[in-house]
C-alpha cells in the first residue's frame, strides 16, 4: 500500500481541469499514432525490438534535458521515490512485453478487449492504494468506453454483410494457445494499471521530466534484457525502420505517454485510464487519413460509444 493516500477532493484535483483535459486529449491522439508506426516498422523488426527502441530512444532524448535542468532533483530523490519510479518503469516494460507477446497467440480482437480492461483494475485497486473512489458517473462512462472498445476490437474478426453478422466460434478465442494469449493480454492490463497508479502517486511528488526519465529508462532496461534473452538482433535494420523507431519514441512515447503522466498530477487515475481507451478511435481515424483504410460501421459504432463514455465520465471533473 502506498505510504500516502490521495483523495479526489484534494486541492490538486480542484484546480481548473481544462488544461489537463486538453493535454490528455493530446496524449490520446499522439499515442494513437503508435499502431501506424509499429505496423510500418514490423516489416523489418520484431515487435519486442520495436518496443525496446521506443522507450530506449525516448529515455536517451530526455537525458540531456534532465541533466541540464533537473539533475539536482534527480540526485536528491529519496530511496522510496527511486523504488516507486523504477517499479513504474518495470510495470511499463512488462505491459509492453505481455501485450505485444499476446498478439502472437491470440487474435487482435481478443488482445484488445482484454488489455482494454485496464480501467477496471484501476477502479478496483485505486480505492485501496490511492484512496480515490471513482464516482458513479465514472463507472458508467467506463462501461460505455469499454463496450465501444470491444465492438471496435471484434470488428477486426467478425464479418458484417448487410443484415448478416458472423464471428468465429467462441472456442477459438479461449482454447489452446489463444487462452494463453488472452491471459497475457490480461497481464498487460494489470501491469498497465500498476504503471498508471504509481504514476498518480508519484506525479505530485516529482517533476514530470525527472519522473518519466527514470520510468522510461527502467522500461528500456527491461525490454533490452528481454530482447537479448530472445536472441533477437538489436542492429542491422534499414534506415526507414530506424526512422520509425525515432518517431515511436517522439510521438506516442514522449508526447503521448508523457501527456498521460502529466495529467496524472491533476486528474483521477480512473479518468486518465478511461480516456486512454480513446486511442483505438483516434488510431482508426488516422488509418483512414494516412493509410486510406475506411472504417466499418461497427468501428464507427464502437468509436461513438467509446467517445460518449469518455465524455460522460468527464462530467464530474
Amino acid at each position: 500500500m502506498f505510504p500516502l493516500r490521495i483523495g479526489v477532493s484534494s486541492k490538486n484535483l480542484q484546480k481548473n481541469t481544462r488544461s489537463p483535459l486538453l493535454i490528455l486529449l493530446v496524449g490520446v491522439v499522439a499515442s494513437s499514432t503508435a499502431s501506424v508506426f509499429i505496423r510500418s516498422a514490423q516489416d523489418d523488426a520484431a515487435s519486442i525490438v520495436i518496443a525496446a527502441y521506443r522507450v530506449g530512444i525516448a529515455s536517451m532524448l530526455l537525458s540531456p534535458v534532465v541533466y541540464a535542468r533537473q539533475r539536482r532533483v534527480l540526485m536528491e530523490m529519496e530511496i522510496k521515490q527511486w523504488i516507486w519510479a523504477l517499479a513504474a518503469g518495470g510495470f511499463l516494460g512488462l505491459h509492453f512485453l505481455t501485450w505485444i507477446t499476446s498478439l502472437e497467440y491470440t487474435t487482435v480482437a481478443s488482445s484488445t478487449i482484454f488489455v482494454s480492461s485496464l480501467p477496471v483494475f484501476v477502479a478496483l485497486l485505486s480505492p485501496l492504494f490511492l484512496n480515490e473512489k471513482p464516482a458513479p458517473v465514472l463507472y458508467i462512462g467506463m462501461a460505455l468506453a469499454i463496450l465501444g472498445g470491444a465492438i471496435m476490437a471484434i470488428s477486426d474478426t467478425c464479418v458484417v454483410n448487410r443484415f448478416e453478422f458472423s464471428c468465429p466460434p467462441w472456442r477459438s478465442f479461449v482454447q489452446g494457445s489463444a487462452l494463453y494469449g488472452d491471459g497475457l493480454a490480461v497481464l498487460g492490463a494489470i501491469t498497465g494499471a500498476g504503471y498508471f497508479m504509481i504514476g498518480r502517486h508519484m506525479r505530485i511528488r516529482l517533476p514530470l521530466l525527472t519522473y518519466i526519465f527514470v520510468v522510461y529508462g527502467m522500461a528500456a532496461l527491461v525490454m533490452l534484457v528481454i530482447v537479448v534473452m530472445s536472441g533477437l538482433p538489436l542492429v542491422g535494420y534499414s534506415k526507414a525502420t530506424y526512422l520509425w523507431f525515432v518517431l515511436l519514441a517522439v510521438v506516442p512515447q514522449l508526447i503521448g505517454h508523457s501527456s498521460f503522466n502529466w495529467a496524472l498530477g491533476y486528474l483521477p487515475v480512473s479518468y486518465v485510464t478511461i480516456a486512454s481507451i480513446g486511442e483505438p478511435v483516434a488510431a482508426t481515424a488516422l488509418a483512414w487519413i494516412i493509410l486510406h483504410e475506411s472504417p466499418t460501421w461497427l468501428q464507427v459504432l464502437g468509436g461513438t460509444l467509446c467517445l460518449t463514455g469518455i465524455s460522460y465520465a468527464s462530467r464530474k471533473l
